[in-house]
């Protein structure tokens, strides 16, 4: 599993016209080549009557899966300037559909690569790019008499209190990235004098919106 890595929000939609034809850009995260797949096909069922719905997707750890349609547009003019678009962005599990309905105005190859280009990156700031960081969730169990310390400690430093259970002794569960793991354990120990029984739990991604 990555430490870090970018893909937009969710699903989003933008519009934009260029010489009368108009460039609608759909967006979604596709974790799988089937998920990005079913979402073309809706939107090619959606828009059955656009001129063309172009799309690209790149998915994978390593970018392993990518895939460009230019959807009778001339070949390299459409799919690839949306692929090069998400790549420009590091974007990894992402799939984006461009719909375009022709305005009588021909754009030239240069001209359908800057707009399918513009659409895509317009689409993609619409849509919301998040960052998702790899944390641990790290558990430690004390005696009550501690949780006051820990507690502001918690709330004044870099990291996120997840959970508190109020059992015999009270347990704080706390989000820390994974490469930080072994720095936290070491400050709860010393917080606690010792006293603390720290372990690690799941690891799970958390999401911040970045543009």
């Amino acid at each position: 599993m990555l430490p870090s890595y970018l893909t937009v929000k969710g699903y989003g939609e933008h519009e934009i016209v260029i010489q009368k034809s108009r460039f609608i850009a759909f967006i979604s995260r596709a974790e799988t080549e089937e998920e990005a797949q079913e979402f073309i096909q809706k939107i090619k069922k959606e828009h059955w009557n656009a001129t063309h719905n172009c799309s690209a997707y790149l998915i994978g750890e390593n970018d392993q899966i990518q895939k460009a349609n230019d959807d009778g547009e001339p070949s390299g003019t459409a799919g690839v300037p949306i692929l090069e678009v998400l790549k420009k962005r590091q974007l990894k599990d992402t799939v984006a559909v461009i719909t375009r309905y022709f305005g009588g105005i021909k754009l030239g190859a240069g001209g359908l690569i800057r707009a399918y280009g513009k659409a895509t990156s317009e689409g993609l700031t619409a849509t919301g790019i998040v960052e998702r960081k790899l944390m641990a969730v790290m558990h430690t169990t004390v005696d009550y008499t501690w949780l006051g310390k820990l507690e502001n400690e918690l709330r004044s430093s870099v990291y996120s209190i997840k959970d508190i259970h109020y059992l015999d002794n009270v347990e704080i569960e706390v989000y820390v990235e994974e490469n930080q793991t072994s720095a936290f354990t070491d400050w709860m120990t010393e917080l606690t004098n010792g006293q603390g029984k720290i372990r690690k739990g799941e690891s799970l991604y958390m999401e911040e919106l970045v543009q």
